[in-house]
């Protein structure tokens, strides 16, 4: 990896001087508690308030607190600091003797970390009885995190040692076995990674469940964690008992694995494809770490390597170039990670000694702090419990930079008075899925890092270069300057050498917002000549940048063609696809490069691309845009054809949707060679992106009906898939093609009756009748028909 640029100084303090703007219209107003409203209605997400024992709520808006400047008390927890002080209904104005100024979740928490340091005493201004009063909080005392938090560092010890003894007494109290297996299992593990033997006859209990765990419905979220704690367990103790669980649920796991290395919300299906939405990153990358500790911990299957190996094969192609998106999509580089799996691939890498991953993960997981760490999709569970984990892999500096800048207030806000954390979810008005779950495991997890008892928390001797103190607070800054609500301010801020110099950043999301940043100028000619030579830079970051910048210019780099069709011939995978999406961008004049381009994508997989990454993209480019808009008239036809058979058998169904939006555009002549691959894609459904897997059989379904290709008639009910989600569709659309057969459709009639059938005993009724009427008036028009079609075959 190259070294490391700094984000420019007026960056650094953007998080504190942001300015605060309007509700739009539609948003919840902001109520005024000093004036008697009541909190919004609906409006259900309060919050801990550290170690007082309260919960209070604090208005949010896009994922956002930052224009609260008030708390209302809705929990007193009793025997609490605050018990007898604050009341519910009482509200917090301010801390340390200073009213709220940008975001009381923000300074109630360092408020929290500065009291619990020294004195104990939290300050704090409150509205109580009609009037502004001044009271303090005693908190105990534990000390000050160390600059190398929380390695070195009596304060994380102590939390650690606290809340592992809160843990063992909650989890002896009836009932604790309800709560969700994957915060059980973090428990569990929390309590082995403490290295305290006292907890382990109540460890061997928790995985004696997790031997004998089993899960039909959210398999893969579950059995990731459960299989870590048994081979956790087993490699801490030697205890032989949990190996036959340990087998059954890793075998489970690896053989529900799809045949591309991926898993969803359930295991694959017996065709080795997933069901459903198809790929999920966020129980796919725990479940790989699973597998490969159980490996660790003796499972020497086959299977296991196997599974082991295709995930890491569909994981490591995102290094380098964003965060690990939610399913088989792009690499994802809104924020520098997507809930937490950056974290959960910078402590698989680790385990497996791959120094690139390990890096690079680690360093996105540090830069992610802030509002970006708020975020996560369904929530932020997964985002916070990953967050030390991942950035831990790049040492102690870099665990101290990441809690000064965001951990240390928010994991103080987050424990509660008696040492246990519950998850605090986003800022939003809406609960996420994992709201109030228990999350003292996966915080304890993070203060273990020290004692390097289990894997998960070190073990095994890391393999990513360990940052220095400059390096670490450098990366620290990369992720500043970006927030739900305000995007864009901080990088329109900065001069142009500042934005040219960000598009040489290690990180690809501070290369792509500067590149949109450079986009927005206004009044100034495109910088497209300097853009130009940062192309023939020998670092290829820079080059990178170079691509989307001019990307984002659009038109305007119209003069930057013939640079960029060289760089369609470089060896750096992602550089071809950068620059191509770059010709795309631009334009009528970069179709000059249109051969290159299907030259490319007819090519397919290769060793060095072994799942065709860049036929993926280039099919996105050249067909979802290029040929999208143009008149293809002057296209070589027999060159098109190549490179549309070769992308109809791309692994990703949404590839595969994008190449078949050139059949329309075709006439009969041109797609009749094409007519076996556009059948082969209908039938052979695509291995990968299920959820857009649909989009290529319907559009083959249709073309087949246009031409009246004989083949195409049963296809028209196969294709409705009547069980399977996005089911309305496929109807609607199979029932398109079936009329466009007309009277060559008159075969289906039985077939049809069957499908009004099928349909009016779904279980599903929601908009089945609509599709029944409509069933029912083809057929009856069907029944009267007698005319005589001509019709096609693909052998002719």
């Amino acid at each position: 990896m190259k070294h490391i640029f700094r984000i420019p100084i007026a960056i650094l303090s953007l998080a504190s001087v942001l300015p605060c703007h309007a509700a739009p219209k539609g948003t919840m107003s902001k109520p005024d508690f000093t004036k008697g409203d009541p909190i919004p209605e609906g409006a259900n997400h309060d919050w801990t308030l550290g170690a007082t024992g309260m919960r209070g709520w604090i208005y949010s808006d896009k994922l956002e607190t930052s224009d609260a400047r008030q708390i209302y008390i809705t929990t007193v927890d009793k025997g609490s600091p605050a018990d007898g002080v604050l009341a519910v209904g009482d509200v917090i104005l301010g801390v340390a003797g200073k009213k709220f100024s940008y975001d009381p979740r923000t300074e109630f928490g360092k408020a929290l970390t500065a009291a619990e340091e020294k004195t104990g005493e939290l300050s704090l201004i409150i509205w109580k009885a009609g009037k502004e009063q001044n009271i303090s909080l005693k908190l105990p005392v534990l000390g000050a995190y160390s600059a190398t938090a929380p390695f070195d560092c009596p304060k994380s010890a102590l939390i650690l040692k606290q809340g592992c003894a809160a843990l063992a007494k909650r989890a002896a109290q009836p009932g604790y076995e309800k709560q969700s297996p994957i915060t059980r299992s973090l428990n569990a593990l929390a309590l082995l990674a403490s290295g305290d033997p006292a907890y382990l006859p109540l460890v061997k209990r928790e995985a004696q469940w997790a031997s004998g765990y089993s899960a039909d419905s959210m398999a893969t979220w579950y059995y990731g964690y459960v299989i870590a704690l048994l081979a956790e367990y087993h490699m801490a103790t030697g205890d032989d008992s949990v190996m036959p669980g340990l087998r059954r649920l890793a075998l489970s796991a690896a053989n529900g694995q799809s045949i591309v290395g991926s898993w969803g919300h359930k295991f694959a299906g017996d065709d080795g494809r997933l069901v459903g939405y198809g790929m999920m990153n966020a129980p796919g990358v725990p479940l790989t770490t699973s597998l490969v500790l159980s490996r660790e911990a003796g499972v020497k299957d086959p299977e296991i390597s196997m599974a082991i190996e295709r995930s890491i094969r569909l994981l490591h192609f995102y290094i380098g170039k964003g965060s690990i998106p939610y399913g088989d999509h792009s690499p994802w580089i809104q924020t520098h990670d997507d809930n937490g799996k950056n974290g959960m691939a910078a402590v698989l890498f680790n385990l497996l000694g791959d120094k690139e991953g390990a890096e690079y993960f680690s360093r996105m997981s540090l830069a992610t702090h802030g509002n970006e760490r708020d975020t996560g999709h369904t929530g932020n569970f997964w985002n916070m419990t990953w967050a030390v984990p991942g950035v831990v892999q790049s040492g102690p500096h870099a665990t101290g930079a990441w809690m000064k800048e965001f951990g240390a207030w928010s994991f103080d806000f987050a424990r509660r008075w008696d040492g246990t954390f519950t998850h605090q979810g986003p800022p939003q008005m809406k609960p996420d899925s994992t709201r109030n779950w228990d999350a003292t495991g996966s915080y304890l997890l993070a203060y273990a890092m020290p004692l390097k008892k289990i894997m998960l928390t070190g073990k095994k001797t890391g393999v990513a270069p360990q940052l220095n103190a400059a390096e670490a607070q450098a990366i620290v800054l990369d992720g500043r300057g970006w927030s739900n609500k305000n995007r864009n301010e901080a990088y329109d801020s900065l001069s142009g050498d500042q934005l040219f110099e960000s598009l040489s950043s290690w990180s690809p999301v501070v290369r792509d917002r500067a590149a949109m940043a450079l986009a927005r100028r206004k009044g100034n000619p495109p910088p497209v000549d300097a853009l130009v030579k940062m192309l023939n830079a020998k670092q290829t970051e820079t080059r990178y940048g170079a691509c989307d910048a001019l990307a984002k210019l659009g038109g305007a780099s119209a003069p930057a063609v013939p640079a960029l069709r060289e760089c369609l011939k470089d060896e750096d995978l992602w550089l071809r696809i950068k620059a191509a999406e770059a010709l795309a961008k631009i334009g009528e004049p970069a179709m000059v490069a249109l051969p290159e381009l299907l030259t490319m994508i007819a090519k397919g997989p290769t060793k060095e691309d072994p799942r065709a990454m860049e036929q993926r993209y280039l099919s996105f480019t050249v067909f979802g845009e290029m040929l999208r808009r143009a008149d293809i008239a002057s296209v070589d036809k027999d060159l098109l054809r190549q490179a549309v058979a070769a992308g109809l058998r791309n692994e990703d169904g949404r590839a595969r949707g994008t190449v078949s939006g050139i059949y329309g555009k075709l006439s009969y002549e041109e797609i009749k060679p094409l007519l076996p691959a556009i059948y082969e894609a209908i039938v052979k459904p695509a291995p990968s992106g299920i959820m857009f897997a649909g989009q290529v059989r319907l559009a083959g379904v249709a073309i087949l009906a246009k031409h009246r290709i004989r083949e195409g008639l049963p296809l028209c009910i196969d294709v409705m898939d009547i069980q399977n989600w996005g089911k309305q569709d496929r109807i609607k659309g199979c029932l398109n093609s079936i009329e466009a057969y007309g009277a060559a459709a008159k075969p289906l009639i039985p077939r049809l009756k069957q499908l009004e059938k099928d349909l009016a005993s779904h279980g599903e009724a929601k908009g089945m009748q609509a599709h029944i009427d409509r069933i029912g008036k083809i057929i009856a028009k069907l029944e009267k028909e007698t005319a005589t079609v001509e019709m096609r075959s693909i052998k002719d």
